[in-house]
């Protein structure tokens, strides 16, 4: 349904994770017998999680960490761990910034030119940890660094920026062809973020095995407030999973839809999923764990741009470990621990077996879902009153 905003100016209504709620079904299961399992090209994950390519989120360690948990982490190749040979001082220099400081200061340490050498490097230490290795580059770098992933074995790409499309113009220089280069490269490719039905149709056609959906939706962007771009994350899925049903009717090509930004608890996680998600990317709910490379704040991939940085860094404060806070136990109620324990539950309090049943789950408009009958919580700032 589309509104009249002004004269000859329409707008659709759009609705975000704390707008929706999900109708359990006339049939529960056994969480037991439930499956979170994610399958995407060769791979297969136990959990249907990507840990977002964000400095504070992933390094090395933490990557071979999320993968023996069954999830999948993703590193910035542009990021501190190959422009640094060791990082962690640059890390505690970043944690101990004032707030006003920060951003312009952390402008001058991502401006130490990036290693060829050491791309190579991390992708080996990730391997060497048995796990699958997956990096992300933006699409202005990808051509310059695509032989040296290929070379380092690198199992996955993720051409990632914060709005990716299919059909970037430019009058300056010659810009990445998606269409050109995702079929010919050599290993499988995620491409995003997107944030409609038409980009992501568009970025399926390239041939990528995934698309990451969400622009401007993490906790650590300001993307929204300095570009005035975005969408609210439960339609844009859904619009992105409309596209995948277009593409596959096309194609016979199944897409993944990567649910990207905006989820900070388990239930969160599940209303993408039950959006049309096939899996989820976070990065702030990881940065609260002993073993993140932040040391306890959070800032996004654009944070630090030269002229105009979207982001801000964040403290999130390491509460957990990363086990606890993937796969539990949890031991406190605010939703916050046991994210994928609580996608299983919530999948089996409704009824649904696996991630593709789940996507067809009855949703309802909700606004007052978090507040009502909630009084007690909100007033102590306790469970969902956070």
């Amino acid at each position: 349904m589309e509104f009249e905003i002004g004269i000859g100016k329409t707008a659709r209504r759009a609705y975000g994770f704390d707008e929706v709620a999900i109708v359990p079904s006339r049939r529960t299961r056994d969480p037991e017998d439930v499956s979170i399992a994610w399958e995407i090209d060769a791979y297969t994950f136990g959990l249907p999680m990507m840990a977002a390519a964000m400095d504070a989120a992933v390094s090395p360690t933490t990557a071979i960490d999320v993968g023996k948990l069954g999830g999948l982490a993703c590193l910035n190749l542009e990021g501190l761990w190959t422009r640094y040979e060791d990082p962690d001082p640059i890390y505690d220099e970043i944690a101990g910034l004032p707030d006003d400081k920060a951003t312009r200061r952390m402008q001058e340490l991502y401006a130490e030119p990036i290693r060829e050498d050491l791309i190579g490097r991390r992708i080996h230490e990730i391997k060497a940890g048995g796990v699958v290795a997956c990096a992300s580059l933006t699409p202005q770098r990808v051509e310059r660094y695509a032989k040296l992933v290929l070379e380092a074995e690198l199992d996955i790409l993720v051409i990632q920026g914060t709005v990716v499309s299919g059909e970037h113009v430019s009058s300056q220089h010659e810009p990445l062809n998606l269409k050109e280069f995702v079929p010919s490269f050599d290993i499988p490719v995620i491409v995003g973020g997107c944030a409609s039905y038409a980009t992501a149709l568009h970025l399926m056609r390239t041939g990528a095995v995934g698309v990451l959906v969400g622009v401007g939706p993490g906790n650590a962007c300001t993307s929204r407030g300095v570009l005035g771009v975005g969408v609210p994350q439960a339609t844009a899925i859904a619009d992105a999973a409309a596209a995948r049903r277009e593409h596959q009717h096309e194609t016979g090509r199944y897409c993944h839809v990567i649910a990207d930004g905006g989820m900070r608890t388990g239930g969160d996680i599940a209303k993408a999923i039950a959006c049309g998600a096939d899996a989820v990317m976070i990065g702030s709910p990881l940065t609260r764990s002993f073993e993140a490379p932040g040391r306890g704040y959070h800032w996004g991939m654009a944070t630090f741009h030269p002229t105009l940085p979207r982001g801000a860094r964040v403290k999130t404060q390491q509460v957990a470990s990363l086990r606890e806070i993937m796969v539990g136990p949890a031991h406190e109620n605010d939703g916050t621990f046991n994210l994928f324990g609580a996608l299983a539950t919530s999948m089996a309090t409704t009824g649904y077996e696996t991630i593709k049943e789940f996507q067809k789950a009855e949703l309802v408009i909700a606004p007052a879902i978090k507040t009502e009958g909630k009084t007690y919580q909100t007033q102590q700032r306790v469970g969902m009153g956070h």
